[in-house]
């Protein structure tokens, strides 16, 4: 299998000044000024120097690609040139390392091989069972603060849902005294993602993080043996009992590395991206009452007369899909994508050396006017045939990546959504306090700073 050397990520081999941009402060670069506000510093860079530009963050100089276009050159990366082991490896390896997205090309398309066995149909099936019961106890909970009229902060409590949510189909258990520290692991590994000192120095978010990955290490290297040659349809069971063609199984350590990513995956995106959707929801009433009636219409009632969405009604929840979709659209759950390239390109009339990191940006795609009209409004029709979706750019929606690194998870994550908000919608109906916009913190995930504080009505 093609493996990449340390030499290749050296840096560039040839000069950048002839990229326009700039390289900011001495020693931190135009991080800071990134991290206050990555969104409106993105959108100068773009109104000064267009689709390709230069800057230093966390120490590296890296060139920032905009566009569908760029999109396409990267994620589809028709030559194999664009690295994602070495453009998250600054970012990712003392937190995720050697998880399934940090992987390149041959050992990349192996290990997916093998991982794809849990997201295959028999397996989905029986999640969707667990995700309706973990719903359904979830919910209790909020019907009782519904019920109290005291404002309901929805970050805290969809993220406490969907940790408790991947319980039974990643790990075939429910959570036990452990919840709160695996939460407060994933927080601070994330966390650590973004932090401006990259060491694990005392006192420091990174030494925070790495404390984390340690948690976790240690807690999933408790549960491996008991896995191994055991029976089971969770990801962890099959995970430790998949083999590929030659007969060859992980090692703890790969399963340690591909669980913790899958869970953070799972756990950090689906959270911030139901809570952008409930948020932007409540702004429109009249789609929330849309998917509220599409979820009635789709609950059924299984072997214990409790309330559920099947498998099969998953298929018919489209405007759910469509709303879904949106909500990543306007606030996606990674907004930037790391690169290195270890070959030389061309791209909008500039060449790039290789040893070159780049980036390109989902969130700022999916604001541009030229592919999405209106784009800060909300409107699920766009991910219609009517609203453009036949004729759309192929990459002008990536919240989900693409080519051969295109989400594992990405039909669980419908799936969990559907869920979710099919159980959600049908039993509340959410409001927004008066004069009320959300702040979100965009990087490294997507997240309201205060929490999303909402109103909860219990519908008739």
């Amino acid at each position: 299998m093609t493996e990449l050397t340390l030499s290749t990520a050296r840096g560039p081999h040839g000069a950048l000044s002839h990229i326009p941009g700039e390289r900011g402060l001495p020693v931190v670069g135009t991080t800071l000024r990134i991290l206050k506000d990555p969104v409106g510093y993105t959108q100068r860079m773009f109104d000064q120097y267009g689709p390709v530009y230069r800057s230093r963050t966390f120490g590296i100089d890296q060139i920032s690609l905009l566009g569908p276009e760029a999109n396409e050159l990267v994620l589809f990366d028709k030559n194999k040139i664009f690295s994602s082991t070495y453009g998250w490896s600054h970012v990712l390896d003392k937190l995720f390392p050697r998880g399934l997205m940090l992987l390149d090309f041959d050992y990349h398309r192996h290990d997916r091989r093998i991982m794809q066995l849990a997201f295959k149909v028999g397996p989905m099936r029986s999640y969707v069972d667990s995700l309706n019961e973990g719903t359904r106890a979830g919910l209790r909970s909020w019907a009782q603060q519904a019920a109290s009229g005291d404002p309901f902060e929805f970050y805290p409590a969809i993220k406490t849902l969907t940790l408790n949510l991947s319980a039974s189909p990643f790990l075939g258990i429910p959570w036990g005294d452990d919840a709160e520290q695996i939460n407060r692991a994933f927080v601070d590994m994330v966390q650590a993602t973004v932090a401006v000192v990259r060491k694990p120095l005392p006192g420091t978010q990174m030494r925070k993080g790495v404390k984390g990955r340690q948690f976790m290490v240690e807690w999933f290297g408790r549960e491996i043996p008991k896995r191994r040659g055991a029976e089971g349809g969770d990801m962890l069971t099959l995970l430790c009992n998949a083999v590929d063609d030659a007969g060859r199984g992980f090692t703890d350590q790969e399963i340690i590395d591909h669980m913790n990513f899958l869970m953070m995956a799972a756990h950090d995106t689906l959270t911030s991206s139901m809570t952008s959707m409930t948020y932007f929801l409540a702004q429109t009433p009249e789609w929330q009452q849309r998917l509220a009636e599409e979820a009635s219409q789709n609950l059924s009632h299984g072997e214990t007369n409790e309330p559920e969405i099947s498998y099969d009604a998953l298929s018919d929840m489209n405007w759910t899909e469509a709303a879904f979709k949106e909500a990543m659209r306007m606030m996606p759950p990674v907004p930037s994508i790391p690169r290195f390239a270890i070959g030389d390109f061309h791209f909008a009339g500039h060449d790039i050396p290789a040893g070159t990191p780049v980036a390109i940006s989902p969130y700022f795609t999916h604001h541009m006017p030229d592919h999405w009209p209106d784009p800060e409004r909300f409107d699920p029709m766009r991910f219609t045939d009517e609203g453009g979706q036949k004729t759309r750019h192929k990459y002008a929606w990536v919240p989900f990546s693409g080519g051969a690194h295109m989400c594992l998870g990405l039909h669980f994550a419908y799936m969990q959504a559907k869920v979710v908000f099919g159980h959600f919608l049908s039993q509340f109906e959410v409001r927004l306090p008066q004069g009320y916009t959300a702040d979100f913190q965009v990087w490294p995930i997507p997240r309201p700073r205060d929490g999303l504080p909402v109103q909860l009505k219990m519908r008739d």
